[in-house]
């Protein structure tokens, strides 16, 4: 019998977060909380297993919110701390869960990194209470198993930058992007459900913009797309959906998704 996978986007903004500290636009003193965005991550359930793809600096807020109380496996696309700086916050599932152990997958450049970033887990003779985790390398060109879904990392291009995006099964999770080779493409062939980061209506450096995103969703095809990682200047959010081409929408935090 073929289980759901059930999607919940953790938080769906960019790297300062929706609103950024101290601004005064329009989307920033919205009333609408679908205006209010978290750093992007997202969870995903299936069968009894919980998958986070990132921990970023509200990781551990995002899981009290959606009441997570356990998680048996982390994703990271890359390296940048909107993505990694809440691993830390693994710790609480490590003591309530009998010193469970978290596998993590990453790039080695990642964990080249987070040995910078998180020095103290890495240590001959570890600091007490440091977080469990067990880290596993991965490459975009090879895919593998967890807890029976197929995991197919798939890289794009964040300015310069290789960032990981994953496909399981039918859907698909991209972030932190401006650029998707052929070769890369071709691994979203018959994707139901795509997530795709468009920062802002405005060209950025490394990351698409609202256009760009909405153009390259349509030569998918996804049967739903989802935008996240977006900024404050991206626009209020009914607004910008009630302009989208059917079938896209704006992500928000909390929104939960089920691929059948």
């Amino acid at each position: 019998m073929y289980e759901p996978i059930v999607v919940t986007f953790l938080g769906t903004g960019t790297s300062q977060g929706v609103p950024p500290i101290g601004c005064n636009s329009e989307v920033c003193l919205s009333d609408n909380v679908k205006d209010k965005r978290l750093r992007s991550s997202i969870h995903i359930q299936y069968k009894k297993k919980s998958i986070v793809i990132d921990t970023g600096p509200d990781f551990r807020y995002q899981l009290l919110r959606e009441g997570i109380t356990d998680v048996d496996a982390i994703l990271f696309t890359h390296e940048h701390r909107d993505h990694t700086g809440g691993l830390d916050d693994i710790r609480p599932i490590n003591f309530n869960h009998n010193q469970k152990r978290v596998p993590v997958y990453c790039h080695q450049r990642v964990l080249d990194a987070f040995k910078l970033q998180y020095s103290y887990f890495f240590q001959e003779v570890p600091y007490p209470g440091i977080p469990l985790v067990d880290f596993n390398l991965i490459e975009a060109h090879s895919a593998f198993n967890l807890f029976g879904l197929e995991i197919q990392p798939i890289e794009v291009m964040h300015y310069k930058l290789p960032v990981l995006g994953f496909r399981i099964g039918k859907f698909a999770y991209i972030t932190d992007a401006n650029f998707i080779s052929e070769i890369e493409m071709a691994k979203l062939v018959g994707v139901e459900v795509l997530v795709l980061n468009a920062l802002r209506k405005t060209p950025h450096i490394s990351h698409f913009t609202l256009e760009e995103a909405t153009e390259l969703a349509l030569g998918i095809g996804a049967k739903q797309t989802y935008f996240t990682h977006m900024s404050h200047q991206i626009g209020l959010h009914d607004v910008v959906c009630n302009e989208l081409p059917e079938g896209i929408d704006l992500a928000f935090d909390g929104l939960k998704v089920v691929i059948e």
